[in-house]
């Protein structure tokens, strides 16, 4: 079962990177991508269907990813948020009470990304 993936990053750099590893993969499509936290909330309102699983970035022009979140999560609590993020000092209740179900660094590499949006599903790494 291929799962869309929504890319929100205000980098056209790492939107092409994360594009490109899910793009990679056939459990995974990518369904749209925005440059920031608002452009994405008024993208994915209007996606039929949803996507399966939203991955943002913290610090973007406009609306960050944790305000974001915390829009998307009321909208579609059912979709996944991953952040993908080089801040590493957000802590566990902050990102929770956002909506975000998992947090991975940028500076990890970039297939964690994909581990990760797996296992938020119950998946293997494959």
């Amino acid at each position: 079962m291929s799962r869309s993936v929504f890319i929100v990053d205000d980098n056209s750099l790492v939107r092409r990177a994360v594009r490109t590893t899910f793009e990679a993969v056939t459990d995974f499509y990518v369904c749209g991508e925005a440059e920031n936290g608002s452009e994405a909330v008024q993208q994915i309102e209007q996606l039929r269907p949803a996507p399966d699983l939203i991955i943002l970035d913290v610090a973007m022009p406009v609306m960050n990813g944790l305000d974001a979140a915390r829009i998307l999560s009321r909208l579609m609590p059912t979709v996944p948020l991953i952040l993908f993020s080089n801040y590493s000092d957000i802590s566990e209740d902050e990102l929770r009470s956002a909506g975000v179900s998992l947090h991975v660094s940028k500076s990890a590499p970039i297939a964690s990304l994909l581990t990760a949006a797996r296992g938020v599903f119950g998946e293997d790494a494959a």
